[in-house]
Order: C-alpha cells, then structure tokens, then sequence
C-alpha cells in the first residue's frame, strides 16, 4: 500500500504540473485530499507493521502523519482561497498545488522510513519541492528567498550524507552494511565510537535545517517569511517534524552507547543557542510571519531540551512538537486575512483587528496564549513535563536560564500581539477595508481547540502511542 500511495501521490503531483485547466486542478487536489486520509486510515489500521523494505508504520510516525494529514487538508483549503483572491497564471497555479502535494507526500514518506538513507532522500525531496514554494511570487525576495534556503539545505544535506558515511563506516567493523534503525538498534553495542561520534555530529548538525534549530536555522525564517501563507504553515510546523523525526531516531540508537552523554551535551548547547537567538530576535522582529517563525525555532529548543533531559522529557518532547504543530500553522492560516486587512507584513501597520475581525483575531489571541503555552494551552502542559524533566535531572541552572529567555519571548510576542489586535493605527481608511468571511477562521479554531484537547484531555489510544514512541529510550 506504501508503495502504491507514493506512485499514486506523486502522479498526481506531476499531472497538476502538467496540467493547466483550473477546474482539473480542484478535482486532483480532492483525489489527493482522499489519497492521503485513506493512506492515513491505512496506516492506523497496519499499526506496527512493515509498509515496505524500508518503511514501517510505528507509533512516532503514526503519529506524526496523523498530525500531517490534519494540517495538510486546511492548508489545501486555504490554498485555493489563495489562489482564488490571487491574480495567478495556470502555471503558477499548477506548480503551487505540484510543489504542495509533492511536499506533503515526502514528508510522509519521512516519517515512515526505517532507514536513514531512505529519510535522507526524501529530506532531499522536501527541499526541492519547497523551494517552488518559496519562490511562488517570482520577485527579487522570492528568488533571494529561494537561493538561501537550497543554499542552506545543500550543505545541510551533504552534511548529513557524509554523517551517514561515517555511520557505515562505524557499522563495517560489526561485520553489518545494513543502516536501518532496526539493525543499528541491534548492533549498538558493536558501533565503533570515533565513527559515530562524527556520524552524530554531522547527521544532527544537517537536519537542523529541517527541525530550525541552531546551527542552520536560517534556512526556514525567510522561506516561512516569503512563501505563500498555507505553504508556510507546512514549513513552520510539519516539516520542522520532518527534522526531529529524523534526529530523535538516530538519537535513540546513540542513547544505547557510550556517546549518551556526550550526545546530550552536544544536544543542550543547540537546544540553549536555539532558544537565546530566537529570544534576541523576538524583541527585534517586525514582521509577523517572521516572528512567527522565530517562535518556533525557541519551541524546537524547549523540545530538544526535553530530549537532552530524558525521563518524562522524551514523552513530553514528541508531544510538543504535535501540539506546536497545531498551534503555529493555525497562526499562519489567519496571516492571510491579516495582510487582507491591513496590506502588510509589518506589526507597525496592524492595529485594531479586533475591530475589524473580530474571528480572525481571537485566532490571533488563541494562538498567542497557546504558543507561550499559558493555560489553558495544551503547550503549557508538554512545556511544564520538560521543565520538570529539567529539574529531575538536576539540570538546574539550564532551567532558570530558559525560564528567563522565555519570560522574555512572552514579553516581546504579547506586546506585538497586543498592538495587533488593540491598538489603532493612523492613517488607515477603515472604509476601504475589505469584509473578511468569518468561516475562514474556522480551521484555525479547529487546530487550536485539537491542540488543548491533547493537551489537557488526550484520549488512551493517543497517549499509549506517545508511551510507545519512546519507549526504545533509556529511563
């Protein structure tokens, strides 16, 4: 069935390219809607079992994929409003909805791999297909944008490739060519130390490009920034999964060797440098695509904090990174109507939006409390079991450090998103401003009360799969 999905989703990918009759276009994005949720089904229905050679659905990419299939329908949705109110060529169009499906079906594809060659080739994939995203407005920024961001993944990804020569190389004394995560799992003990030290170093190091942690976040802010709102709602929440899918299995196999704690030294200083870079720029930032975008490279760090912590930090982290998923696209789906609204991506020229949507900016004020994770944010919860981790594992200092960045971001994302939604800005003609349908927030509502719902109430079956997830990692 895996292999008939990827045939089928990327068929459907190369006939929206080919494509350029509008009308054909809805009627391959519906087929492709229907493609991923039954594949999803499928997945749910297959648990623990193996899709091919070298994928399998297990609980983190279950898990993960039902988070993708969630977000991808709204993104799809809000995609063709994007479309409608745009004054869009055919070809434009039809590469928008290729680059869109061929995005979400590689990051599936991610998140089931067993092998880390596999990962990598669709990581690859996920680069070329959003970076047709990024330059979908054909301007100098798009293609400054678009530059940066292959520029970046090209050197993430060879990184990664020679990581995985590295990883070989420490697996050929073992007598084993196999790099399956099942097989490194089962000769972990046999693993030639100098080897996968670099392995680890330069696998973690080249999909922090993907995951938006320091050293090489930079590739995602200006592509979050310059694509396409629903395409950046993918961008800042699903394929930053991508990444921590592929370093949290790569990092269970080294949680297994004697480079445990020298892994989570390594994983502490991303972690802290992350968050401080995104505090600094939060104070700064004038853009609101862009601080949304530097909000998540801090919760990527909260996230790889409850991974260097251990105990109830591996639980808490694959939480975080579902329900910021949830959180962060929703608030991206609603920039759409807020550039409607005021014509600009500048915090300076917003103001008032309650007035004026007064939807859209509970949206706005949702999903700040949710991504400050204040109560009743389901983020408060996975944010408090990290914390606690911290502390239980007498990491105390690095806790108080965090605590006062993060009051910081609180300080600086509250004050912009109050000026947003409060405070009046001179000069605006409220008389040409255009009447937003208020059924457009209703997606985001959806994905924000999803978010608290998991959070605070998650049903067994979902928190059995984050048990199950984890459980290859030491207590």
């Amino acid at each position: 069935m895996t292999l008939i999905y990827l045939i089928v989703a990327f068929s459907i990918a190369a006939l929206l390219l080919a494509n350029r009759n509008n009308v054909l276009n809805n009627v391959l994005v519906i087929l492709f809607i229907i493609v991923q949720i039954s594949f999803t089904f499928f997945a749910c229905f297959n648990y623990r079992s193996n899709a091919l050679v070298y994928f399998s659905f297990d609980s983190l990419g279950l898990l993960l994929l039902l988070t993708l299939t969630i977000i991808s329908i709204p993104a799809l949705i809000h995609s063709y409003l994007y479309m409608k109110r745009h004054d869009e060529t055919p070809a434009s169009r039809a590469i928008y909805y290729a680059a869109m499906v061929s995005l979400i079906t590689s990051i599936t594809a991610a998140y089931l791999a067993n092998h880390i060659a596999v990962i990598w080739i669709f990581t690859e994939m996920t680069t070329l297909s959003a970076s047709m995203l990024i330059y979908h407005h054909r301007n100098r920024l798009a293609l400054e944008g678009t530059w940066k961001y292959v520029f970046i993944c090209a050197i993430s990804i060879t990184f990664v490739f020679i990581g995985i020569l590295f990883l070989s190389l420490s697996l050929r004394g073992a007598g084993s060519n196999d790099l399956s995560f099942a097989n490194l799992m089962a000769y972990k003990d046999r693993l030639n130390p100098f080897w996968l030290r670099l392995a680890f170093l330069f696998i973690f190091t080249g999909f922090t490009a993907k995951l938006g942690l320091v050293p090489m976040y930079t590739a995602g802010i200006d592509a979050k920034d310059i694509a396409p709102a629903p395409a950046g709602a993918l961008l800042a929440s699903v394929l930053m999964n991508m990444g921590f899918v592929a370093i949290f299995r790569f990092y269970a196999i080294i949680a297994h060797t004697g480079l445990y704690r020298w892994a989570n030294l390594i994983v502490f200083i991303a972690a802290l440098l992350s968050i401080f870079v995104a505090t600094v720029y939060m104070t700064k930032v004038l853009n609101i695509k862009r601080m949304f975008a530097y909000s998540g490279i801090e919760h990527m760090g909260i996230v790889m904090l409850g991974v260097a912590a251990g105990g109830i930090g591996y639980y808490a982290a694959v939480l975080h990174v579902i329900l910021h998923a949830f959180v962060k696209s929703s608030l991206f789906f609603q920039f759409n109507q807020l550039y409607r609204t005021f014509q600009s991506k500048s915090i300076e020229d917003a103001g008032n939006y309650f007035k004026y949507n007064p939807a859209g900016a509970m949206v706005i004020l949702f999903g700040f409390i949710s991504a400050t994770a204040m109560p009743p944010s389901g983020m408060f919860v996975s944010e408090f079991l990290i914390f606690r981790s911290l502390f239980e594992s007498s990491h105390i200092v690095i806790l108080l450090v965090v605590l006062v960045l993060l009051t910081i971001v609180i300080w600086a994302f509250g004050k912009n998103t109050l000026k947003i939604l409060f405070l009046p800005v001179a000069g605006i003609d409220e008389a040409s401003l255009p009447k937003i349908n208020q059924w457009e927030s209703f997606s985001q509502y959806v994905l924000l009360f999803t978010a608290v719902w998991l959070g605070l109430n998650p049903p067994l079956a979902f928190v059995e799969l984050l048990k199950d997830a984890v459980k290859i990692l030491p207590n």
